[in-house]
């Protein structure tokens, strides 16, 4: 089985449009999002609308749940914190009823899916967590796999039981040891923040155990002039160019 990954996508309409086109001829068998829908981006409604209606399981991230809970806008820094207040705004009824009901993590295909880090947690960062914290983080971790976003950095956790590897993913297809147990943060589909402004997305074949990183190139400048236009922050529009 083909499953693609995809996360962080954060209102960007157009990132999306084109990860999933590509995703429709890369004979995926099924799509899962960790979530970050929202946020940053001018079009939060179309792209939520967009994964409930194709039916993509989507857990729930930190900026999801500024939404169903705005206790947590405290949360974010001032800047992140307009463009949920301007996100809301831009929100119908039925968008958020279908976020209030998201989950802090899903188990797929024998593996866990979360936002931030496992168990469920969506607000933690990886680079928060130190080395022992992540050898009891996998000692504790039911799966073998676990796919995470949040950061929007691509990056692969590799636990052989003793020792534990951090390695950057890069375009290219990975071969995963079946021994081994796998923290994997995918990148972001709508922000990425790792010097490439590319859609980042994520294919695991189940039977193949591999992990192919896909770079897709998308109308930036489109969504660029569309945030400007919804009053959104100055700086979350230029980090897409």
């Amino acid at each position: 089985m083909r499953v693609a990954v995809i996360s962080d996508i954060h209102a960007n309409l157009e990132a999306l449009k084109q990860v999933l086109f590509d995703i429709g001829r890369s004979n995926v068998d099924s799509v899962i999002c960790l979530g970050d829908t929202i946020g940053y981006g001018p079009d939060p409604d179309p792209v939520v609308t967009m994964i409930k209606d194709l039916e993509i399981p989507c857990v729930m991230g930190n900026h999801e749940q500024a939404v169903t809970d705005q206790n947590y806008l405290q949360w974010f820094n001032p800047l992140a914190r307009k463009s949920l207040l301007r996100t809301i705004e831009l929100l119908s009824g039925n968008v958020i009823n279908f976020i209030s009901e998201l989950k802090p993590f899903l188990i797929h295909h024998d593996c866990r899916f979360v936002h931030g880090f496992p168990p469920d947690s969506a607000t933690t960062y990886l680079f928060q967590v130190s080395e022992d914290q992540m050898q009891d983080a996998f000692k504790q971790l039911k799966e073998r796999i676990c796919f995470i976003g949040h950061t929007h950095l691509l990056q692969i956790i590799d636990f052989n039981g003793t020792g534990i590897a951090r390695t950057p993913l890069t375009q290219s297809v990975v071969n995963l040891n079946r021994k081994n147990q796998y923290i994997i943060n995918i990148g972001s589909v709508g922000q990425p923040r790792d010097g490439n402004n590319h859609a980042k997305y994520v294919i695991w074949d189940t039977s193949e155990d591999t992990l192919q990183v896909k770079f897709i190139p998308y109308d930036m400048v489109s969504v660029f002039n569309k945030m400007i236009a919804a009053g959104l922050p100055l700086s979350h529009a230029f980090s897409l160019l």
